[in-house]
């Protein structure tokens, strides 16, 4: 088949998997009709793939067209959200869908988005058996909806993938990920500035006025900053308290430490990403020295100064939640390619008396 036939390539190219002749499994033709294009086709794969709002909505109406065969959907690691979920459901509700399996895993869906597909699912619960959504989080009224359609008889359904919450890991971070994917932090102690102190067997870190009394190491940031010994491969997730303006980081190894050039700072440059972080609540974060604003809902004082962090190191994504009682808010997603091994660091601001304590 050509992937030129299809209206999905201008968002993301390269999309269907497989997609050439020679991989049977797959059958693509396509059309022009009113709005957009109806595709026949068994399995369709746009994983790793962020759509614009429009291109949801042309996936939804393939899914209700009278002449779609499409059995089998896979948007993993997109980032549908709950808005996108909304656009999707209008497609697997209708009567005409007769889509079998669908793949959602770590697409940042909520309660609000397994609200959608259970109402959904309740008005078309015929053909889709086996649901994906796992690395989300809907949170239990959400699991609980959805897991309500496995004992339906009049649902088809009878595979749900979503991490379980076991409580080895705290609750706000539930159905997010697993506990495999759990990062016990560990301060590489040869890189903390020497105006940053460590306490709490090295799981708490203070900005000071003194000056501490550590080696002389070529790893050792001039900058109020610091890196953990971590290698991050795979998928990770970890929290940290904050107090005071710090901001949360990632960065690699490789980031200059000498000097105070935007080369030597978190977030400053092509080599690390940060979310900065006052007792106001998470402001904004940065990459490259660019920054983009976190909504003021976000900073809402009635949730914890604990930030999380989860990156999928093969996917290319490092997104930042802040910390509530029993849910994860969501602030920012990056999506890129990670060239090198990314370390979780932290960066203090002038002031002294800000911390940051692993968690």
């Amino acid at each position: 088949c050509s992937t030129h036939n299809t209206d999905f390539e201008q968002f993301c190219p390269g999309s269907l998997s497989p997609g050439t002749p020679s991989a049977p499994s797959v059958q693509l033709q396509s059309r022009c009709k009113c709005v957009g294009f109806i595709i026949y086709l068994l399995f369709f794969r746009l994983s790793h793939c962020n759509l614009s709002e429009k291109g949801y909505e042309d996936l939804s109406s393939v899914l209700s067209s009278q002449s779609s065969s499409l059995r089998q959907l896979d948007l993993s690691n997109c980032d549908l959200q709950d808005s996108g979920v909304k656009l999707l459901s209008v497609g697997v509700k209708s009567p005409n869908c007769t889509l079998e399996t669908l793949s959602l895993s770590g697409c940042l869906i909520t309660e609000e988005g397994c609200t959608s597909l259970a109402s959904a699912l309740t008005s078309n619960p015929s053909h889709l058996r086996e649901l994906d959504l796992s690395y989300n989080h809907p949170g239990l009224s959400g699991m609980k909806l959805l897991s309500a359609g496995l004992k339906d008889p009049g649902w088809r359904l009878d595979t749900l993938r979503y991490e379980e919450y076991d409580g080895s890991i705290t609750a706000a971070g539930l159905c997010l990920f697993s506990p495999s994917d759990s990062c016990q932090l560990t301060i590489d102690t040869n890189t903390v500035n020497t105006k940053l102190q460590l306490s709490d067997n090295n799981r708490k870190v203070t900005h000071v006025e003194e000056v501490q009394s550590y080696p002389d190491h070529p790893d050792r940031f001039d900058d109020y900053q610091l890196l953990c010994r971590n290698g991050l491969t795979g998928r990770c997730y970890w929290e940290v308290e904050w107090r005071g303006d710090v901001y949360i980081s990632v960065s690699y190894r490789s980031i200059r430490r000498k000097g105070d050039s935007d080369d030597c700072v978190f977030g400053r440059n092509d080599q690390s990403w940060s979310l900065w972080c006052t007792d106001d609540g998470p402001h904004s974060v940065r990459h490259n020295n660019s920054y983009t604003s976190i909504s003021s809902s976000s900073s809402s004082s009635s949730v914890s100064n604990r930030a999380a962090v989860y990156v999928d190191c093969p996917a290319g994504t490092l997104s930042f939640y802040r910390v509530s009682s029993d849910t994860l808010i969501h602030l920012h997603t990056f999506n890129t390619t990670f060239t090198q091994t990314l370390y979780p660091g932290f960066l203090f601001l002038w002031s002294p008396g800000s911390s940051v304590s692993l968690c």
